[in-house]
């Protein structure tokens, strides 16, 4: 977004049905993506959420404020014609999924990590029908070949809008199944991202707080909470 204009320029926004889906109108004229594609989304309350970040904008455009606009700009230009290598990339964070990887010690992180991870891979068994196992120490050991391929499979059947969701979802947390966990509702998706940052937690516990990771992960809270409204702007009518 950075090649955009950035003056407000138009009066009106409002939101069109067209063939493909939704477009933003700015003045009566679409909006395109950077790449000059058409701004075309699924859904009407996606749509709408775009419309909404345009209307907002003062004199001065601020594209930090426009995270479904981002969204879906990366959705159209990137994911769309990435969309295999995309969705194997995101797949393979199932063999080394945060959840899987547990502390050898002290035995209190453990049994915290256990009593945290465990539900949300028996919740992936039932509902995505893939068991993942948990390891102790760093070193990697594979996951059952059947249980990834089922989770691949899942990931490749996401649309273009949904992957870019997801992408954060998963890229953010660090685990396929929280990227999940979140996309089906498991849980809220304040819960799911506390479920990601259990070892920080812990570790700020035992050392206290660094103002500037706190600072980080403030950031991080916000794009995966925004990356799950997003998954859900993708398919709400």
């Amino acid at each position: 977004m950075s090649g955009w204009a950035q003056k407000r320029f138009w009066k009106a926004v409002a939101v069109a049905q067209c063939d493909d889906g939704f477009a933003v109108e700015l003045d009566g004229r679409r909006v395109k993506t950077p790449a000059k594609a058409a701004l075309t989304v699924p859904t009407r309350a996606m749509a709408e959420a775009i419309a909404a970040e345009w209307d907002a904008q003062s004199e001065s455009v601020d594209p930090g404020s426009m995270p479904c606009t981002r969204s879906a700009n990366a959705a159209i230009d990137k994911v769309t014609h990435q969309h295999s290598e995309v969705a194997t990339m995101l797949a393979e964070y199932g063999d080394t999924d945060l959840l899987c990887y547990r502390a050898d010690s002290p035995a209190e992180l453990a049994a915290r990590q256990a009593e945290a991870w465990d539900p949300a891979l028996d919740w992936a068994e039932t509902a995505l029908g893939a068991r993942l196992a948990p390891r102790s120490g760093i070193l990697h050991q594979p996951q059952e070949a059947s249980a990834l391929a089922c989770l691949a499979q899942k990931v490749e059947a996401l649309s273009p809008f949904q992957l870019a969701a997801f992408h954060d979802l998963v890229g953010i947390s660090g685990s396929l199944i929280l990227g999940f966990a979140a996309a089906l509702d498991w849980r809220d998706a304040e819960d799911i991202w506390q479920l990601s940052r259990l070892d920080e937690r812990w570790q700020e516990e035992q050392w206290g707080v660094d103002e500037e990771a706190q600072a980080v992960a403030a950031v991080k809270r916000q794009e995966f909470l925004h990356a799950k409204r997003f998954f859900d702007l993708s398919t709400e009518r």
